[in-house]
């Protein structure tokens, strides 16, 4: 790779791309200020921020507001708050994590505003663990110098987010939550662009049990913000609720918005192994419990079949390194070995203390019949973070005016090539309320919709429902933890021939649809990046790179294929 901005030849064999999903035209509008797609920690903060601006907020989730992946955070949110600490060292840790792709002005940001969002978070009800005297328990996880990381519930920090954010959403009035929503496709006005279209005015969507037969309508806006989550459904084995489906960055690429970094998926190290792991009903999408890494934190030791702790020599840091590094040691044992799993063992932390530290886990592990005081726990990696997605610069603006993106949907350049353990939370509260604040200082009056499918029900599809199981299998085989062109070009074809079918206009299809989308788009970027860096791992291409110090710029071009710009970092 040089060292020149540019358009890189893309991986051929991989599907055409819909522009638009088949739907039917809007069968009722209703308008807003501001569109919120998602209800997690970036959402709902993206929401309160917005009314404390004095506008109407419209929040639009795609099951209930406490379904998103926000929840399932178990470590804690990462901010400086011990004096002996600092905001420069919180950036070291991480830009050594994301090995030479962050964003030094984006990661400035997040740990310097970082620790008074989180006092902000305290203030509306977040209920985090302390000390007797009151103080905060601040604990470490992987890739951290320092102890640094706030938790609450033990290990139910998530939980206890969602819970004081739902409540606050729940007390404003001007707050309007529609729930079982899935987004479609966004609304734009006409303008002067190459498309002949303009600003985000707004979206469509389809809403169960609600306007038309079909439930599906419009909502018009001054702006819109996506804070839909991540993408783990693409994986037969993540830690992502089932709603992950990569909706916002699939619409947002429909839309002409850029996307960056999609190749880096991070395998959280340690997900619980579930023997015939049982499906979610209904969906066919599985879930994987986390072994959250603040166990490792506390002392727990990753050791093989024989009892050998193996990531011993393979950093200083040992078990708590970064999850790349961990993510590559297991798979290297289970390369080795043959094995599905490693083993977690947590049996010399005693069981009191787990219980009442690690409540979630251990309720998860005595579920299928381990008892981590005694037992040791069976682990491996599963998808589990994107840090790429749709692009955005530091006020949360995407590069289409009027829609933002924030949370797990956005790539603010924070995490580079390796999220950093316990900045997904913080970067929430972060950059959604810079986007509050950005908005605020002034929005274009209402715009009707350019006269596009979207607005009038047309000139779109989708494929089946059916391609969802084969597709995850796919994309685990050919660009999970191990990737090479072989396996990637085998991948392609698997996506090409999963999306050469056509579907009926319903949720399944939608959700496969944007699958199909978002998976094409990380292939490509995979098969592109030829060096191994942070949580892109190329069998083929086993180091790092200094020519590949940049990224790779994702859109849906002419006639629905993938187009990719290369840009070296500054």
């Amino acid at each position: 790779m040089d060292s020149s901005t540019g358009d890189l030849p893309t991986l051929p064999g991989l599907p055409t791309l819909p522009g638009l999903l088949a739907a039917p035209a809007p069968g009722w509008v209703e308008t807003t200020d501001v569109i919120v797609v998602g209800s997690g920690v970036a959402g709902l903060t993206a929401a309160l921020h917005l009314r404390e601006a004095g506008l109407h907020v419209t929040v639009v989730t795609k099951v209930n507001i406490d379904d998103g992946s926000t929840r399932w955070a178990q470590g804690g949110i990462a901010a400086v708050l011990d004096p002996h600490d600092s905001p420069a060292a919180h950036a070291s840790d991480t830009e050594v994590a994301g090995v030479g792709l962050c964003d030094p002005a984006a990661v400035r940001v997040l740990v310097e505003e970082g620790p008074t969002r989180l006092r902000e978070l305290m203030r509306i009800g977040a209920e985090f663990d302390r000390h007797p005297d009151g103080s905060l328990m601040l604990t470490r996880e992987g890739g951290h110098r320092a102890d640094r990381i706030v938790h609450a519930g033990g290990d139910a920090t998530g939980a206890e987010v969602q819970r004081a954010l739902h409540a606050a959403v729940r007390r404003d009035p001007w707050i309007r939550l529609v729930e079982h929503a899935l987004v479609l496709d966004l609304l734009r006005a006409p303008g002067d662009g190459p498309d002949g279209l303009g600003p985000a005015c707004g979206l469509t969507l389809h809403v169960l049990g609600e306007g038309s037969e079909d439930g599906v309508g419009a909502l018009l806006s001054r702006a819109v913000v996506l804070a839909t989550g991540g993408m783990g459904q693409v994986f037969a084995a993540t830690t992502n609720p089932a709603v992950s489906t990569g909706d916002g960055v699939a619409l947002a690429m429909r839309a002409g918005a850029a996307v960056t970094d999609v190749e880096f998926v991070q395998f959280h190290p340690t997900a619980l192994i579930v023997p015939e792991r049982a499906r979610v009903p209904g969906t066919g999408l599985a879930q994987q419990p986390l072994v959250s890494e603040a166990l490792r934190g506390e002392g727990a030791h990753l050791v093989d079949a024989d009892g050998k702790r193996f990531m011993v020599g393979q950093h200083d840091l040992a078990e708590l390194a970064p999850r790349d590094v961990v993510a590559k040691g297991i798979h290297r044992v289970l390369l080795a070995t043959g094995a599905d799993h490693v083993f977690l063992d947590a049996r010399h932390l005693g069981g009191d203390f787990l219980a009442r530290r690690f409540p979630t886990i251990v309720a998860s592990c005595l579920a299928i019949g381990v008892d981590p005081a005694t037992d040791l726990i069976p682990v491996a990696p599963a998808a589990h973070y994107a840090s790429g997605g749709v692009r955005t610069d530091l006020r949360g603006r995407t590069s289409i005016p009027g829609l933002y993106a924030c949370g797990e949907v956005a790539c603010t350049g924070v995490h580079g090539a390796n999220r950093l353990a316990s900045n997904s939370l913080l970067e929430g509260l972060v950059f959604s309320r810079r986007i509050a604040e950005e908005i605020a200082t002034g929005l274009p009056e209402q715009a009707q919709p350019a006269s596009t499918g979207a607005w009038t029900g047309g000139d779109g599809w989708v494929v089946p429902a059916e391609v969802t199981a084969p597709l995850q299998r796919a994309m685990t085989r050919g660009a999970g933890v191990l990737r090479s062109a072989a396996t990637l070009t085998e991948t392609a074809a698997a996506l090409t021939e999963l999306g050469a079918g056509r579907g009926r206009p319903r949720t399944a299809e939608w959700e496969a649809t944007n699958l199909i989308t978002v998976a094409s788009t990380l292939v490509a970027a995979a098969s592109a990046r030829r060096e191994t860096r942070g949580c892109h791992w190329r069998e083929d291409f086993p180091t790092a790179d200094d020519r590949w110090l940049g990224h790779l710029v994702g859109s849906i071009g002419a006639q629905g294929r993938l187009t990719q710009r290369w840009e070296p970092s500054a």
